[in-house]
């Protein structure tokens, strides 16, 4: 990704056919709607909601969890609140990432948890969740949200692999 003309990364590839557009904002998680709707404008993008993946972490989903829908509420996220605010409509596709300890995170420490860096083990977790995370996200390019919620909904990795801890990379990954 590389910077853009505004608060965001972004990049532009073509999947068989189809242009994806790659948006990360870089303000403010409260903020992602005005960031998405600005990209969309500056870029002239006129685009169906349901042709939009919106990517966002869940700290009440246990780590190394996927977890799609087609459309509803924010579910308490507040960066999708805004980008459901500013396009005007809860009819977004969505992918949660679960992010969530194995101890309950108590509600005055959920900010703390959110915005802290994964330990060891849960980047190596999430190292490992990388090619599924890929894969699921070319489904939906190819084949809808309805057959990505069928094939990947409720995906844990540990129901598929045992996790192990000795090839973790030295870089810290922030949640």
């Amino acid at each position: 990704m590389i910077p853009g003309k505004g608060r965001w990364h972004e990049a532009e590839i073509n999947v068989n056919g189809e242009n994806v557009y790659l948006v990360k904002p870089l303000d403010y998680m409260n903020n992602s709607g005005f960031v998405i709707g600005d990209y969309l404008e500056r870029k002239n993008i006129s685009l169906n909601t349901q042709d939009l993946l919106v990517i966002i972490d869940d700290f009440q989903l246990p780590l190394g969890t996927l977890r799609f829908r087609k459309n509803g509420s924010d579910g308490g996220h507040n960066g999708l609140a805004n980008i459901i605010y500013h396009l005007n409509t809860d009819d977004i596709p969505r992918m949660r990432i679960g992010i969530g300890s194995e101890a309950p995170v108590r509600s005055e420490n959920f900010v703390e948890y959110v915005l802290s860096d994964f330990t060891a083990k849960e980047t190596e977790v999430i190292q490992t969740l990388k090619p599924v995370l890929t894969e699921s996200i070319n489904n939906f390019i190819n084949n809808g949200i309805t057959d990505t919620m069928n094939k990947y909904n409720k995906y844990h990795l540990s129901d598929k692999k045992e996790i192990k801890t000795n090839n973790i990379n030295n870089d810290k990954l922030s949640r």
